[in-house]
């Protein structure tokens, strides 16, 4: 692909961005498209100095369906080129009905390589049609992709086994041997990872499921696997139940053996996320944020979905995996205003400073065991419009209540939640990511929530603090607005 596409791509994208300016619920710091339909994150990767982000694209559309494989490059994270489309379904008997989830991995002679799930028409089964595993290669540094005349190298599920999905491939080198794990779920059981064998990466022998989950507590089908070590443990990643579900164990002699399981973030928002390791040693998780609006929203909006934040994963001690903000965010910070040793009583309220529709707020508070302290964003002056971030010290409970985020009444609205036990003596600690329709959560390293909200009025841009149950002390506060990465801000 010659250097003038990439330069057509460029135009394009300002293009898009100058058309998109006054879209009150399109993010200026996250990436998406330039335009149309955008789903899960595919093959993230560093390769020759750079992170390449691959990601579900229907390029026609601001509407799932003919799903090809974007392409986006980033030199620090935070800005993104596009570059042209990876995959396209045009293969019949291989992805003529689509190029779905998969990873990208470097084989061992530098070969840039893909793994996909092809996607044709087929009467009898599931659904209609035939999920199979195929490979794709790059001569050129990633810009060109080749499919390889092998495809599909992995045809059909193992013989025997009545699968509800079989899809989104996990590629992995070990030792001597390559390795596959499938997202899958056997029927009336439970979703389940199978995991293949192969030296060539051509043929592959089936192993057996690498872990299977009940019907009720799991879901029937697990998809986008995404296996890794990470510490000294192996983590692996599905999507079930509208969820992003992870369970962490050991793996030895080509089988894992979970030991504890838990929720990447407590919303349904956050969903197929998909890792890779950074040179520094960094294990990082993009996961698409879904929209929380009709589908005719989305076509008269003319895109439709958004990556989240690069999110840094660690394992705790007791196996529970931590989460954090990737450090390149500090770089978008711009103007700021910071409180410091603030008693809060009971019952108080508080408008801070700043306002904005693109901001970061960072708090320590310490309270009370009865305390529950929140921060609501996007906030009208008379409140009547606002998205609450919360902590219920007594409930031990980490949340977002988008409730009251939205006056159209097509917005779909609800409390995310989970579990955030803190320490005796430990202050509660949040990091807090608002991007017009976007609004991340971090909170003490071992908690995400995630929502999408679509706030009607101009207005609905203040940030306001209240405490209830008890007091507190804010021991610290700082609120940043972000700069535009697509717009120069």
């Amino acid at each position: 692909m010659s250097k003038q596409t990439i330069e057509q791509l460029r135009r394009e994208r300002g293009e898009a961005e100058e058309r998109f300016k006054d879209d009150p619920h399109r993010p200026r710091y996250h990436f998406l498209p330039p335009a149309n339909w955008m789903n899960d994150p595919n093959g993230p990767i560093f390769f020759n100095g750079r992170y390449h982000l691959f990601y579900q694209h229907n390029p026609a559309e601001a509407r799932w369906g003919d799903i090809h494989w974007g392409h986006a490059v980033s030199e620090d994270l935070l800005h993104w080129e596009d570059w042209p489309i990876a995959l396209e379904p045009r293969t019949t008997g291989v992805d003529q009905n689509g190029c779905f989830t998969g990873c990208a991995f470097i084989r061992d002679d530098g070969t840039p390589t893909i793994a996909y799930a092809g996607i044709t028409p087929a009467d009898g089964l599931p659904r209609g049609r035939r999920e199979s595993q195929s490979l794709a290669m790059s001569r050129d540094g990633m810009l060109t992709w080749e499919k390889s005349p092998q495809n599909p190298v992995i045809t059909e599920p193992p013989e025997g086994l009545d699968v509800v999905g079989f899809r989104d491939p996990c590629v992995w080198r070990d030792g001597h041997a390559w390795y596959m794990l499938i997202g899958s779920g056997i029927r009336d059981q439970g979703g389940a990872a199978l995991l293949y064998r192969s030296t060539d990466l051509m043929a592959w022998d089936y192993l057996g499921p690498l872990a299977t989950g009940d019907l009720d507590s799991h879901g029937e089908m697990w998809e986008c696997p995404d296996f890794f070590s990470l510490g000294d443990r192996h983590l692996l990643l599905v999507s079930t139940l509208g969820r992003q579900m992870y369970l962490s164990g050991d793996w030895a002699d080509e089988e894992f053996v979970p030991r504890t399981e838990g929720l990447a973030d407590f919303s349904p928002a956050f969903y197929a996320g998909k890792s890779f390791e950074c040179p520094q040693g960094r294990r990082i998780l993009w996961g698409w944020l879904r929209e929380a609006r009709s589908t005719q929203a989305q076509l008269d909006a003319g895109w439709s979905g958004v990556m989240s934040l690069p999110r840094v994963l660690s394992i705790l001690p007791d196996g529970r995996l931590s989460c954090e903000p990737a450090e390149e965010l500090r770089q978008l910070r711009g103007q700021s205003i910071s409180y410091a040793g603030i008693d809060l009583n009971a019952g108080d309220q508080r408008e801070l400073e700043l306002t904005g529709d693109c901001v970061e707020i960072e708090a320590t508070i310490s309270m009370e065991p009865a305390a529950r302290f929140a921060i609501a964003v996007r906030c009208s002056p008379d409140r009547e419009e606002r998205t609450e971030v919360f902590f219920d010290n007594h409930a031990s409970a980490l949340g977002i209540d988008s409730t009251r985020s939205s006056q159209d009444p097509a917005a779909e609205t609800r409390v995310s939640s989970g579990p955030l036990t803190l320490l005796p003596d430990e202050p509660l600690h949040l990091r807090v990511f608002v991007d017009r329709s976007v609004v991340e959560v971090f909170a003490n390293d071992r908690a995400c929530v995630t929502e999408r909200i679509y706030p009607t009025r101009s207005d609905s841009n203040r940030i306001c603090v209240d405490i209830t149950g008890g007091d507190g002390t804010f021991q610290r506060l700082t609120a940043w607005t972000m700069r535009d990465v697509w717009r120069g801000g």
